[in-house]
């Protein structure tokens, strides 16, 4: 990495931005500038990089002259204002919302997966949904192997996927306790000692937004066009890091054996699958790393070639900020 680069963090004050932040110092990203952007409730805050105090701007239409990289985490009503300026101003945007995702002229990219798509993008590259992430990082070196087919997995969606606030929300209740907790004002539920089988609003066929963002974002990432899928996703009273249990049906023959060994050689996954000793992955083992675990893996009792498996990742990182400068890494 000869050259270095200006980059810009929209967004730079959430959950997200914070993790981009350091993941720029901690995998020595070649930064020649660096402007921190959001909303001018923000402006003026400092956060530190490489040992210095840098200001929070507010973020404007003019927040990207000369900057090369844009890596946007401020949901999807920014992106598709602001965006598009980037672009416009000769910045190549890679952005963490659902904005552009499924656009065709946007490739829609995990590096381990398909790195190749960054080669046709017009100025926005897109991060997959969280879930999507995590669970693609599993099923692609099975895919790879045996030829994916069907698709059907439920989601333990931690409340961090809804920001600093589902955090703050989750803390009050169990603070409060179960009986007496705080009134629901993030989620739809309390949130506390529960499960709630709804992440993001319901639309007409009785799906989440969520959920159709997984089946669209899988058949796009993995070129499957005709892939069946459905899931339902949950959310869980964990603070950080998701978890998917998935059933897998392949057109060719599967091998338990083989489906281990190609797991645990696929980049940025590790392979945690000694049930019998307790091994196995949990939120509590993925928070804070980069790769994804994946586990249990067995033959599925009820799919024709089928395999069922469990796999954990934090969502903030491989699942959102590492992907995106993962994705920046690949154009430099």
């Amino acid at each position: 990495m000869g050259k270095h680069f200006t980059v810009a963090i929209v967004g730079a004050t959430g959950a997200v931005g914070i993790e981009l932040l350091r993941l720029l110092e901690q995998r020595a990203f070649p930064v020649r500038g660096l402007k921190l952007l959001a909303s001018p409730r923000s402006a003026g805050k400092r956060l530190r990089f490489r040992g210095e105090e840098l200001p929070v701007e507010a973020l404007s239409g003019e927040s990207f002259k000369n900057v090369d990289f844009a890596l946007f985490s401020a949901g999807a009503s920014t992106s598709k204002v602001f965006a598009p300026l980037a672009v416009k101003a000769g910045t190549t945007v890679i952005d963490n919302s659902s904005a552009f995702r499924m656009e065709p002229e946007v490739p829609l990219v995990v590096p381990e997966i398909n790195a190749d798509d960054v080669r046709h993008h017009a100025g926005i590259i897109a991060n997959p949904n969280c879930t999507t992430i995590i669970s693609l990082m599993a099923l692609c070196p099975l895919h790879r192997a045996f030829g994916l087919n069907r698709v059907l997995a439920a989601s333990y969606q931690a409340v961090s996927g809804a920001g600093a606030k589902g955090i703050i929300e989750l803390k009050a209740q169990v603070e409060a306790g179960g009986e007496h907790a705080p009134v629901a004002a993030v989620f739809p539920h309390p949130i506390a000692f529960n499960v709630i089988p709804q992440v993001d609003v319901f639309l007409a066929d009785g799906y989440t937004k969520e959920e159709h963002k997984f089946v669209n974002e899988s058949r796009k990432i993995l070129h499957l066009p005709e892939l069946r899928a459905s899931i339902t996703c949950v959310r869980v009273p964990v603070y950080r890091s998701h978890a998917v249990a998935v059933h897998a049906e392949f057109r060719n023959p599967v091998s338990v054996d083989r489906a281990r060994d190609v797991v645990a050689k696929f980049p940025g996954v590790r392979l945690v699958d000694e049930p019998g000793a307790g091994k196995y992955p949990v939120p509590l083992a993925t928070s804070g790393n980069d790769d994804c675990q994946v586990g249990r893996i067995r033959l599925d009792s009820a799919l024709d070639n089928g395999l069922a498996f469990w796999v954990c990742g934090d969502q903030l990182l491989k699942g959102a900020a590492l992907n995106a400068v993962q994705i920046a890494e690949l154009l430099v």
